[in-house]
């Protein structure tokens, strides 16, 4: 008995040892086969034909030095429009690793729904700010809840233009900076030329939310030195800063300042002397009006502020968009997403090469400094204003409804402000009681 016991101990230590052998071996062999999987990357880029061309360069470069990361990238179908066919995907359980295009409001809607990473939650998040040199441009990004959803690419602050060879025919040597001497402007155009008009735009009377971003947010951020306008689901606007602004407007009402009716090309023909422009307009003036040049027929500007501040850093509303990583994605996409992210945005030359490539000015703090950037704004001048302006841009407001909101400052207070038909204060007063009502 004692030596078949002997025995069959034997036989059981044996067997434990090779089961630990074997094991041991498997667990060797799981951690190789993962050290040598590939992990793919769906990345969804903007329907533009520049900036997918820009992102499968950078996708292929990148790949060179990571080849166990591969990248497919596509573009957002525009059907019905880019925001429905992520949603459609998020819902359909078929959504990218990450994609660009991504603006402030719209990641609002997303991230309630839980459909985006907190970017600041995963690692290299920091690495990537300091790397771009971009703490004072992704600092207004932040949402509600201090989370931070979106890496922004392009920073547009958007500035307003001014007709220089008509300010000059009316004795004005420079865009006025403050209302007293926009208003003074508007007296002078008057007088000598009483069919023309310092804002044409017929957009002052339509209701649709995304056109106050191009008139009421430049303003009101100006006038408020910044100040958010809404925090999560609540109204925070500065009061005194946004009767000012429509104080403003309905003084150049009285003035007889505007045009509200359709005119093709106003700002071109001069038949208005001041209007939002964008860096994407410029492009289109070359081919279109080789006649605007700048520093000649046209100059550009912050936006005008109240008598009584600095006018300099002069902040206003920021066409801007950028990345997000969907929640819906692996550990390990999640993670080479943000391993792709930061390699592009380690190198200032790929910005300069989006810069090159789309004219959109990169999200960066330096980019009115940096050297990388020198050679191009010298061939370029009239995107220096933009580049000086970066960090002064404030994105569009981080709640889900911010459509109906937006709807609302137009209704209640720039529509019928600009027509005559209300006080500032009424008006501000109502779209308050309105937006409060909708949050």
């Amino acid at each position: 008995m004692k030596k078949k016991s002997k025995k069959v101990i034997s036989l059981l230590m044996a067997a434990t040892a090779a089961v630990s052998i074997l094991s041991g071996c498997s667990g060797e062999g799981k951690k190789n086969a993962d050290k040598n999987r590939e992990t793919t990357i769906e990345f969804w880029a903007a329907p533009n034909i520049t900036q997918q061309a820009y992102w499968k360069e950078m996708a292929k470069e990148f790949e060179k030095d990571n080849p166990k990361i591969k990248i497919n990238v596509s573009a957002i179908k525009e059907s019905p429009s880019s925001e429905a066919s992520i949603q459609s995907a998020i819902a359909g359980k078929s959504a990218p690793t990450m994609s660009e295009n991504i603006n402030r409001g719209f990641a609002a809607q997303l991230a309630e729904s839980k459909a985006l990473v907190p970017l600041n939650e995963l690692d290299g998040w920091e690495d990537i700010i300091t790397n771009r040199n971009m703490n004072e441009t992704v600092e207004p990004w932040k949402f509600s809840d201090g989370n931070q959803y979106v890496l922004p690419i392009y920073s547009n602050p958007m500035l307003f233009g001014w007709r220089l060879d008509i300010l000059k025919d009316l004795g004005i040597n420079e865009a006025p900076k403050t209302y007293s001497e926009m208003l003074d402007a508007a007296k002078k155009l008057k007088q000598k030329y009483p069919e023309k008009f310092v804002w044409a735009k017929p957009d002052l009377a339509d209701p649709t939310a995304w056109k106050r971003w191009f008139d009421f947010f430049m303003l009101y951020n100006a006038a408020s030195a910044g100040n958010n306008f809404i925090e999560g689901n609540k109204l925070v606007a500065d009061d005194n800063a946004g009767i000012k602004v429509l104080d403003f407007m309905d003084d150049l009402r009285k003035e007889d300042a505007y045009l509200l009716k359709t005119v093709t090309d106003p700002f071109e023909t001069g038949v208005g002397i001041f209007t939002d422009i964008g860096p994407w307009t410029l492009t289109y003036w070359e081919e279109k009006f080789p006649k605007m040049v700048y520093g000649e027929t046209f100059t550009l500007a912050p936006p005008p502020v109240p008598d009584e501040m600095s006018t300099e850093n002069v902040k206003t509303f920021a066409d801007t968009k950028g990345l997000v990583i969907y929640a819906s994605a692996t550990e390990e996409q999640k993670q080479a997403a943000m391993k792709f992210m930061s390699w592009v945005y380690s190198n200032p030359e790929h910005d300069l090469k989006w810069l090159e490539q789309t004219n959109l000015p990169p999200a960066r703090d330096d980019l009115a400094e940096n050297e990388a950037f020198t050679a191009f704004f010298s061939e370029n001048p009239a995107l220096q204003p933009y580049a000086d302006a970066v960090p002064n841009g404030i994105p569009s407001i981080d709640n889900p409804k911010y459509n109906e909101l937006q709807t609302f400052i137009g209704q209640h207070a720039v529509n019928p402000v600009v027509k005559g038909k209300i006080t500032p204060k009424n008006g501000w007063n109502d779209m308050k009681k309105a937006i409060e009502g909708g949050l």
